[in-house]
Order: structure tokens, then sequence, then C-alpha cells
């Protein structure tokens, strides 16, 4: 399969920049299967029979009793830092992938702007919070940097010396409002550079309605890494070395959700997956019959057309990159081509786009 497949056209002042409030994005409601139940609440689209338009708000109508929602409960790490180096030079530098068994010091695999300054052996400081010695250079340019604190102490110092990473193509700096923004209200495990964004559609309020219908939560989490914004860029996208990231579903979800999918109770529910960092830890974690297993590890799991969905009966996602791996994963729902039609009737609705942006579901 050619990467260039995946390729569309988006207009620059698209991007959303800023949120809108939780539940208010705009909501643009896909079925897989070509037409929209006749009980669906929304109305269908004139002249579109699988697809239907309303608010991020609108789940609570979608969603039935029975059925369970699939959360991400990382949290986005402070993870780009501005470092100086003792000849006084500043550098930029973000957090990409933790180094496993590092001990009291943390060491992270790092980006950084511009790298040619950090060789083996350089030293850097960030503030007076934090500093840091570059350990390797990795063959695709990235530094290995080994900090002068580890655990709960390298976190605390994140805090004070680092900012929240805004995703590339939001061309702006980042400040006070997206360090709550640009976080889930469920966030509570340490370890992403970027956040699980479908999930920013959901306030605390609208979760509270959603259980009171008779919905489930299932939390686990998988730490999002910076790969996650690169697109592909070989060729044939099979050839593609997709980044890993760590995970753990706990036996307490599973068996939320393998109850939401077996016919207990009369009608069985449905799962939802609550972005495609969910969607990722299911399909990981589900046998050939679409049964969840606990597990925990870190998955390299690339979900393009062709991929067999095992245990996702929905999938609540943004709008992605052009090439990415995340609209590669939405088109093995949909095929390419209709997820090429289907973003270019968002893009011609005028619906925000990435992170930030507008939400679909898909059914």
């Amino acid at each position: 399969m050619q990467t260039t497949d995946f390729d569309f056209p988006f207009p620059e002042d698209q991007i959303a920049l800023r949120p809108l409030p939780r539940g208010e994005a705009r909501l643009m409601v896909i079925s897989g299967a070509g037409t929209l139940p006749a009980d669906f609440p929304l109305p269908p689209d004139p002249g579109h029979p699988d697809r239907a338009f309303g608010r991020a708000r609108d789940l609570l109508s979608i969603l039935k009793p029975g059925d369970a929602l699939a959360l991400n409960d990382t949290k986005v790490l402070r993870a780009r830092l501005q470092g100086t180096l003792e000849s006084g030079a500043v550098v930029e530098v973000l957090l990409v992938k933790p180094r496993a068994g590092t001990g009291e010091a943390a060491v992270w695999e790092c980006m950084a702007r511009p790298g040619r300054k950090l060789r083996a052996g350089t030293r850097l400081t960030f503030g007076s919070a934090l500093s840091a010695e570059v350990l390797e250079i990795l063959p695709e340019g990235e530094r290995v940097l080994r900090f002068d604190r580890g655990g709960a102490d390298f976190l605390e110092a994140l805090e004070t010396a680092g900012s929240i990473p805004l995703p590339p193509y939001i061309r702006r700096a980042a400040d006070a409002v997206d360090a709550e923004t640009y976080q889930t209200v469920f966030a509570e495990n340490p370890g992403s550079v970027a956040a699980p964004t479908a999930s920013l559609h959901l306030s605390e309020e609208l979760l509270r309605e959603i259980e009171a219908r008779g919905v489930r939560i299932a939390k686990l989490t998988l730490h999002v890494g910076a790969g996650t914004f690169r697109p592909v860029q070989t060729d044939r996208i099979e050839d593609h070395p997709m980044h890993s990231e760590a995970f753990t579903l706990s036996a307490e979800s599973a068996a939320i959700l393998n109850a939401a999918r077996g016919a207990q109770n009369g009608k069985p529910g449905r799962v939802f997956a609550v972005g495609t960092t969910a969607a990722r830890v299911l399909e990981t974690c589900a046998d050939e019959e679409g049964t969840l297993h606990a597990r925990s590890g870190e998955t390299n799991i690339f979900m393009y057309p062709g991929y067999r969905w095992k245990a996702v009966d929905g999938l609540l996602t943004n709008f992605h990159w052009p090439r990415s791996t995340l609209f590669m994963l939405v088109a093995s729902r949909l095929g390419t081509e209709r997820a090429k039609e289907v973003y270019a009737d968002a893009i011609s609705r005028g619906f925000r786009l990435f992170s930030y942006g507008d939400a679909m579901l898909i059914l």
C-alpha cells in the first residue's frame, strides 16, 4: 500500500489553535455499515444516510445502557524543556520515550533543536530545577539524556522546568491555559508527551451523566509518545517502523469491557474506544474472538486497511494529519477512499482539525 494513498489537502486556517469548551466541539457520526440505525438519536444528513452531525455532548444520547467506554488515563508531562549549555547556548529538548531500568536517574530519548550542539558528554541545565548529560546520539538523531534525578523528584522538577508539549502544527507557545485544556479531566498516570485528544471532549459532568445512563467506564493507560505526530516516510506503509508505547490494561477494566460485549443480562452492549490510543490497547489485548485479557508492556500495533478489528465496536477520535498512522487507523475502519471522502466532507463544512479540533464517532 502506497503512503501517498493517505495524503489529502486541508486548509491551514482550519487547524484548531484552541479547544472549544469540553462537550461543545462538533461531532460527525459515521456508520461503518453504511447506514445509521433507524432509532439513531441524531437525524441522518440529507443525501448521506451513513452520517449525522451534532456536538460531542450528544454522546449522552448516542450511548445506551450496557455500553462501555474505554478511557486512557495517561497524564501529559511538561515534556518540552529549554536547556542552557555551559557555553551559554540555548537548546530546546522534547522528551520522547523513557529508557527502562534507569534507577534513580531518569534517562530519556529526546528530540533536540539544534541537535548539533548536543554531543555525547555535553551537559545542560534547565533553570535551577533540573540538569542532564547527553549519553549518546541515536541513528535518527535523537539524543539520550540522563537527568540528575528520577522518579517523583524528576516529575516534580518537570512541573517547574518544563512546558506542555503542544503538537508542532499548533504554531504558538504553550501557556497556562494549555496546562488545563491539553489534559483530560481523568488524567492520573504521568508518562505521555502528547494528549489522548479524543478524551479532551469529555467533561466531568458529561462523564457523570453518561455513567448515570448505565454506561460503564473502564480505564486503561497508554503513554503517548512523540511518534504519534510523525508522518510515515516510507514509500510503502508496510515498511514503516511503527513506534512502540507502554500500556496497561487491568483485569478489572478487561472484565468490564468483556461483560459489555458478552450477551449478559439480555442484549449485549458495545465497547467504545475513546481515542486511537485506547483502541490500540484494546486491539493489542484482544484474542481472535475479541475477548480482552489483562496485560502490560509495550505495543507497536499498526492498524491500516486490511486490519481485522476484534474488540472495538465504536471509535471516538479527532481528525488527523495526512499520512499519519492515526489517519491510517481511521482508514482501517472506513476504507481509504471513504475515509478521505469523509475528511473532505468535514473540511468543506468547516470542521476544526487535529488535536484541539472537532470529533468523529465511527460506529
